[in-house]
């Protein structure tokens, strides 16, 4: 940082302004009654997941702990969002201290990557099952679930805890405008009045760390699980083992899908509309944790079960 730049106070801003919907400023209210219904769905969607498999003794199985995560994970997605976006789309309130902003960038970035995490986590299950059915028992016992789930927390709180201290060290000058109502790191290290060299090759090396080598792992488990399936002999077997497995993929593609399209925007479509961003942004981090209970409730019987008899018994 140069003497100059901390001489020029008066254009080092203290706050962000994240953004709603540029140009439609007047319909945010309207806009707000999707998005409302969205995060309405996410809550009780999740928490539906969550007291159905805690509730359920018959659901105390690996495949259901680790959606259970995934429901944990996709429930604080949605929280750390709420107020910033609802704040913006009903009353306009844009500002956020760098503070909050950096807070709320930690808290985004370290439940993606730990989402992403435990998308491997089932892929592995998959794996076990379908190609190691006789050992599945003795390889995924809760103790081994509980490690899983701790190395995959370390993992994300391990890498993406330096980069709001990254980002503090910063001054902010000239227009501290998001592109979205939310923050996130390659937004913001934009912003800075610095050379952000470091942070951009931090970034580039938790991406490839972390999505990078869960989806390659990913895609090997099921290349793995596809020559498994492809072996058996009987087509109803085949399909039967393939069913297990359609939950799951759904939610990789949820996940992945617009995790790498909003990332690519962001470093290389600088031409890009705004418009563009700001629904890829909300396509990021809304769309997962809406589909993902949706999709285990219609594909997965036994959640799909307790879902109906629950509502049978409210009405």
């Amino acid at each position: 940082m140069t003497l100059g730049s901390l001489g020029n106070s008066s254009s080092i801003s203290s706050t962000f302004l994240l953004s709603g919907i540029s140009g439609l400023e007047h319909m945010h209210i309207w806009i707000s009654i999707p998005l409302c219904f969205m995060y309405l769905v996410s809550i009780l969607g999740n928490c539906t997941i969550l007291f159905i498999v805690k509730t359920e003794r018959s659901l105390h199985e690996p495949m259901y702990l680790f959606l259970s995560m995934l429901a944990l994970i996709d429930l604080g997605l949605t929280l750390c969002t709420l107020p910033t976006v609802l704040g913006i789309f009903w009353v306009g309130a844009r500002e956020i201290s760098h503070d909050g902003c950096f807070a709320q960038l930690f808290f985004i970035h370290c439940l993606s990557f730990l989402e992403s995490s435990v998308l491997l986590s089932m892929a592995f299950d998959r794996f076990v099952a379908i190609c190691r059915p006789l050992l599945y028992a003795s390889i995924l016992t809760n103790t081994v679930i509980g490690r899983i789930g701790l190395v995959s927390l370390g993992r994300s709180i391990a890498l993406i805890f330096p980069l709001p201290f990254m980002l503090k060290r910063f001054s902010y000058c000239g227009s501290p405008v998001l592109s979205h109502s939310y923050c996130l790191h390659q937004e913001v290290m934009k912003l800075a009045c610095a050379d952000i060299k470091a942070n951009s090759i931090y970034g580039m090396f938790v991406i490839v760390s972390t999505v990078g080598i869960d989806s390659l792992l990913i895609l090997f488990s099921y290349a793995l699980i596809l020559r498994t399936v492809l072996s058996i002999a009987s087509r109803a077997e085949r399909l039967k083992a393939l069913n297990t497995c359609v939950s799951h993929i759904c939610a990789v593609l949820l996940f992945y899908t617009p995790m790498i399209g909003l990332s690519v925007i962001h470093r290389f479509g600088k031409q890009v509309p705004h418009l563009v961003q700001v629904v890829m942004g909300f396509m990021y981090l809304l769309f997962p944790p809406v589909m993902n209970p949706i999709v285990y409730s219609v594909k997965t019987k036994q959640i799909r079960d307790r879902v109906t008899h629950a509502f049978c018994n409210c009405v």
